[in-house]
């Protein structure tokens, strides 16, 4: 199904880290595991701790990703829904609020949750929620994305570019600059090896903590 962008001007601005979290959770499950979306508020904290794909790792409380929620509400970048039992679930607005397309919100989200990146790892972990074969399909998205100053290019283009996104607040963005202006600096290592750990254990846990809240739900209305 296409995605069709409000024809009004984006009304994206620079978010907090924590802002970036949340966010960048509601856009790749809603891509990742759909059945699963929109989601609970234990759901998107789950999201927002798990140890793959995310740099920094993070452990926010609940209460404090509720904030978060409420913050990007007021902003227009999430929406609120209830369930039939009541329980509150969130969904985004990212496509009308950032003014992309399907493509361009996978590269989007993949910066919001794993920061900058040379544009090889970029192109291999967007891949997984949309199409992007190689390099040459993903140029020219970034070259729209940068234009709307979406994307921020902190190295030469060529071999080992080092792209991220333009949602930093401004001191933090001078910082990512700065980091990279001798191209020295590694970017969004991948988290050590777990290896007591089962694959897709973090999402096991985010679909743990949905059917919870879905059976609490039920036994209220019983």
């Amino acid at each position: 199904m296409s995605v069709d962008i409000n024809e009004s001007s984006p009304a994206w601005r620079p978010l907090t880290a924590m802002q970036r979290r949340v966010v960048g959770v509601l856009v790749e499950k809603a891509k990742t595991t759909p059945d699963a979306y929109p989601m609970t508020l234990n759901a998107i904290t789950n999201g927002c701790n798990q140890k793959s794909n995310r740099y920094p790792q993070m452990q926010i409380a609940s209460d404090d990703v509720e904030l978060t929620l409420e913050e990007l509400r007021e902003m227009g970048a999430v929406a609120e829904i209830q369930g039939a039992g009541r329980v509150a679930k969130y969904k985004h607005r990212m496509y009308e609020w950032l003014g992309v397309q399907k493509a361009e919100i996978a590269v989007m989200v993949e910066l919001l949750l794993r920061g900058s990146q040379t544009v090889g790892e970029l192109r291999g972990r967007a891949h997984r929620m949309e199409p992007i074969p190689d390099l040459g399909t993903l140029q020219p998205l970034l070259r729209s994305l940068e234009e709307r100053k979406l994307v921020v290019s902190l190295t030469a283009s060529g071999r080992g570019q080092v792209v991220t996104h333009g949602l930093y607040e401004l001191q933090e963005l001078d910082k990512q600059r700065k980091k990279f202006a001798d191209g020295n600096v590694p970017v969004a290592p991948e988290p050590a090896p777990q290896p007591a750990a089962p694959s897709g254990v973090d999402e096991l846990k985010a679909r743990v903590a949905q059917l919870e809240e879905r059976v609490a739900s039920l036994e209220a209305k019983l």
